[in-house]
C-alpha cells in the first residue's frame, strides 16, 4: 500500500490522461490507484469500474464518470487552479469521491461505481445493477447539494400530406403548411402546467425542421425535431401521451405522429430528492453549500429511480466569464477539490461509518 491518498496529486495525473475518445488509459489509472490501496476493483462488460468497502448496511453509492467531451484540453497548473479537460467535469469530483471512499472505514457499505460514457449514451450507468440506499453523483456543483434536475427527451413529429404540383396546390396536402399549424398548437402545450418550485417551468423547443424534396412540388412529409426539458413528475411516456392528446384535440385533421429518437439507453428523466432525506442533511451538516437544482443532464436520474440521489462536487459549469465545463478554459480550484473531499469524507462517515 502506498502513502495517504492525495486528491490533487491524483487529479493532476488524471487531467493529463486524454479520455475524450477512449477511456481505457484513464480507467486503468483509476484501477491501479485502487489496487495500490488494497482495494480490488471490477470492470464489468459495460466498462464500469466498481469497487466496494464494507459489507453491512446501509449501502451508499458514489458515482461519477471518467469520459470527457472533445477536444482534449492540455493540463496546466498555476497557483490555486488546475486547468485542462476533465478538471471539473468530472475528474475533480472523481478525485474528491475517491478520497472519501478510501478514507472511511465503513460499518455499512460504500461502493464506488465509475461509468465510461456519461457524455454520450450512458450505457455504463444503464448496465449497472446495484441495490443501494442512497447515492451521491459527482459533478461540478461548486459544493452545493443538487437534489433535483430536469429531464431531457428528444423525438420527432412527422406530419403527413400528399404530393401535388405546386401550380395546383389544392390537389395535394401541404405537410409544411400543416407543420406551421402544429407549431402554433405546441406554443400553448405547457400553459396549464404548474412550474416546479425549484426547477421552474418545463420547456418544449422545436430545434430542427425538414420537409419537401422539390421546389415545384407540394411536400408530402415534414419532420420537426423536438427537445423536451421536463420537470417532476412528468415521465417520457407521460410527455408523449400528453403531446398526442393535444394534437388530436387541437388538430384532428392533421396527420402528425410523434416518435422518440432511437437510442440504446433510456432518456434522462427528471428527478427530485426531498430536502429532508439523510443524504441531503449529511452533506449540509458536513459543510456543503445550499440545496438547489442541477442545471445540466446527468446520470443521477438513473440512480434516483432506485434511491434518494444528489449531485455534488467541486468546480462550476460556468462562471462570470462564460462556459467552464466543456469549454476550452475548463478549470477547477484546488481548494474546492480539497474542501469537497473533506465534506464527502465527513458525510460518508456519518452515513455508513
Amino acid at each position: 500500500m502506498t502513502g495517504a491518498f492525495d486528491p490533487l496529486e491524483f487529479l493532476e495525473d488524471a487531467v493529463q490522461i486524454p479520455s475524450h475518445e477512449d477511456v481505457t488509459d484513464m480507467r486503468e489509472f483509476l484501477c491501479t490507484t485502487l489496487r495500490e490501496r488494497d482495494v480490488e476493483p471490477a470492470v464489468d462488460d459495460a466498462g464500469n469500474v466498481v469497487a466496494s468497502r464494507g459489507v453491512g448496511e446501509p449501502h451508499l453509492l458514489l458515482n461519477t464518470h471518467v469520459d470527457t467531451v472533445s477536444p482534449h484540453v492540455p493540463y496546466e497548473r498555476e497557483e490555486g487552479v488546475i486547468r485542462g479537460r476533465g478538471s471539473c467535469d468530472a475528474k475533480g469530483p472523481l478525485a474528491a469521491l475517491l478520497s472519501a471512499f478510501l478514507a472511511v472505514e465503513p460499518e455499512g457499505r460504500v461502493t464506488l461505481a465509475v461509468t465510461p460514457d456519461e457524455e454520450t449514451l450512458s450505457t455504463g450507468a444503464h448496465a449497472l445493477s446495484l441495490e443501494f440506499d442512497a447515492c451521491i453523483v459527482g459533478e461540478p456543483t461548486d459544493l452545493d447539494v443538487c437534489n433535483a434536475a430536469k429531464g431531457r427527451f428528444e423525438g420527432s413529429l412527422t406530419i403527413g400530406g400528399e404530393n401535388a404540383h405546386a401550380a395546383e396546390p389544392h390537389e395535394g396536402e401541404n405537410a409544411i403548411r400543416d407543420a406551421g399549424r402544429v407549431l402554433s398548437a405546441l406554443e400553448g402545450f405547457d400553459v396549464d402546467r404548474d412550474s416546479h418550485p425549484e426547477l421552474g417551468a418545463p420547456t418544449l423547443t422545436p430545434t430542427v425542421i425538414e420537409g419537401g424534396s422539390a421546389t415545384n412540388q407540394v411536400p408530402a412529409t415534414c419532420r420537426i425535431t423536438l427537445d423536451r426539458r421536463s420537470v417532476p413528475p412528468e415521465t417520457a411516456e407521460g410527455f408523449a401521451e400528453a403531446l398526442s392528446t393535444r394534437l388530436d384535440s387541437h388538430l384532428p385533421d392533421v396527420d402528425a405522429t410523434f416518435r422518440f429518437t432511437e437510442r440504446e439507453t433510456p432518456f434522462l428523466e427528471a428527478f427530485e430528492t426531498p430536502v429532508d432525506e439523510p443524504i441531503v442533511e449529511a452533506l449540509l451538516e458536513a459543510g456543503a453549500g445550499t440545496v438547489r437544482p442541477f442545471t445540466a443532464a446527468t446520470e443521477a436520474s438513473y440512480f434516483a429511480t432506485e434511491a434518494p440521489t444528489v449531485v455534488f462536487g467541486p468546480g462550476v459549469l460556468a462562471d462570470e466569464t462564460g462556459a467552464v465545463a466543456h469549454g476550452d478554459r475548463e478549470y477547477v480550484r484546488t481548494d474546492r477539490v480539497e474542501r469537497a473531499a473533506s465534506i464527502l469524507e465527513t458525510a460518508v462517515e456519518s452515513l455508513v461509518g
